[in-house]
């Protein structure tokens, strides 16, 4: 079970976090809002900028959840729809061999589902398998990566794609100035990520240039439904993000990974590299603390944060591709894949470059 590629998307609407302030400023200035407790809280969460799945100017008429979802649809299909037909040029995958399409996101709603209404967008077979998946958060890039592996497990001569969409900006509250909203305002960005992972036969057959998923694990924490997730009514999503989330990773992280690996006869000792996701400045350094890390074993995961902000499940897709582009570990050595969301949950994903 290979990864043949994975390749990003990303609106071409970029803007600089001041920007962003300045924007946010304005709109909550005629509520009496502290613009400098704002401005404090986009400086404490690291980033440097995002991009938006519309050009911002069009936010203001997104009056109803209903024109914020539709906006989600059409971007969705555009971003997902050109991540997942680059994956497959570069993994040079044929088309005919896809045997399923597993699509995360927890920013929007479409019945039918994205991956259907790409099907008369892009060229895939008529009789792939579809699984949209919908409420896993920020943990579903590596959760879908681990998925979808087992899925190429079965069916060895074939390939399944992983595809996901988050346009965190549609699910901005403007009504609300609680912390958590005005934290998510700072730290949420858009993008899209298309992984491609074919079974053992097809990845000989063309050679895939890996890394290999050797096995993974999931964690589910007893009464942590309040620490992530959404309050769902008739405006949207609402944001629920407890500030405990760094004490979860601090308590259960280490342990979690530790007995993950045992059942592989492993330690953190054995492990090379780490594949992250970026959840924000206090949760990265809560990792780290956690698995005993130094900040430049993270480095890349760090950068994206900066670069483009928390996009959710996409994050990890996007810190998997840098690594595949930029930071190959050697090969035949082992990485960790890891991602935290609502549930609270972990999931864990062992690599072999």
């Amino acid at each position: 079970m290979k990864i043949a590629a994975v390749r990003s998307a990303l609106p071409p609407h970029f803007y600089d976090q001041e920007t962003l302030v300045a924007r946010l400023e304005e709109e909550w200035k005629v509520r009496h809002f502290n613009s400098a407790r704002l401005r404090k809280l986009h400086e404490n969460v690291l980033v440097g900028g995002r991009h938006l799945a519309l050009p911002i100017e069009e936010y203001a008429s997104l009056d109803s959840f209903g024109k914020s979802n539709d906006a989600w649809i059409g971007t969705a299909l555009d971003l997902g729809g050109q991540a997942i037909n680059d994956a497959i040029e570069t993994a040079r995958v044929p088309r005919d061999r896809i045997g399923a399409l597993f699509t995360v996101s927890v920013t929007g709603l479409a019945v039918p589902s994205i991956d259907a209404r790409l099907m008369n967008r892009i060229d895939l077979p008529r009789s792939i398998k579809r699984v949209p998946i919908f409420g896993l958060g920020c943990v579903a890039g590596a959760a879908g990566t681990a998925r979808a592996a087992d899925y190429v497990k079965a069916y060895p001569d074939q390939a399944a794609i992983l595809l996901s969409v988050e346009l965190c900006s549609l699910t901005l509250q403007r009504e609300d100035l609680s912390i958590p909203n005005l934290i998510a305002s700072g730290l949420f960005g858009d993008g899209a990520a298309a992984l491609v992972i074919c079974g053992e036969t097809l990845a000989q057959e063309i050679s895939a240039p890996g890394p290999e998923v050797v096995a993974s694990a999931s964690v589910t924490y007893p009464d942590s439904e309040r620490v992530m997730g959404w309050d769902i009514t008739e405006r949207g999503f609402g944001i629920v993000l407890s500030a405990t989330v760094p004490e979860v990773v601090r308590e259960h992280l280490r342990h979690d990974t530790d007995a993950f690996l045992a059942d592989q006869r492993l330690t953190l000792e054995d492990i090379e590299s780490f594949v992250c996701h970026p959840g924000g400045p206090k949760v990265l350094m809560a990792m780290q603390q956690a698995l005993d890390l130094e900040e430049e074993a993270l480095e890349l995961t760090w950068r994206s944060l900066r670069e483009v902000g928390n996009l959710s499940s996409t994050s990890v897709l996007m810190v998997l591709e840098q690594t595949m582009a930029e930071r190959r570990p050697t090969s035949g050595s082992l990485g960790l894949m890891l991602a935290m969301g609502p549930g609270f949950c972990s999931e864990l994903v062992l690599l072999r470059w």
